[in-house]
């Protein structure tokens, strides 16, 4: 059965799509730590993220740099935050996370944002990864 990660990579659930690749997707986490909270996957089904082969997890990781990039130049802040915690949902994932402050980190601290705002980052996101 497939996780939801791998449903939304497939287009079969919506999501605020901010990248894509042959092998990786990024979007919003509808669950965020700060605005512009982004999921960077996979779109192979892997569990663990130590489980993926090394040439799959050096892409996953040079995808995710590219996207960080992007997500800093939409989303002004002091650095990307970076998480990979993986306790959620069983598909390998990082956290970009837009921060000023180490606490900016803190998971148990979620927000909510109105759609139309997340859409608007989203695209903002994609499209300084489309300048890359």
């Amino acid at each position: 059965m497939a996780t939801i990660f791998s449903k939304i990579a497939a287009g079969e659930i919506p999501s605020y799509k901010c990248a894509e690749s042959e092998h990786y997707y990024a979007f919003l986490d509808i669950n965020p730590l700060a605005f512009g909270h982004t999921l960077v996957i996979p779109k192979q089904e892997v569990n663990y993220i130590f489980d993926i082969n090394d040439e799959q997890y050096a892409g996953l990781w040079a995808f995710a740099k590219k996207v960080a990039t992007a997500l800093k130049a939409a989303v002004p802040c002091r650095r990307i935050g970076v998480a990979v915690i993986g306790l959620e949902v069983p598909h390998a994932h990082i956290h970009l996370v837009p921060i000023n402050k180490e606490r900016d980190m803190d998971f148990s601290n979620k927000k909510e944002f109105p759609a139309e705002e997340m859409q608007a980052v989203a695209t903002r996101i994609l499209e300084e990864f489309e300048k890359l």
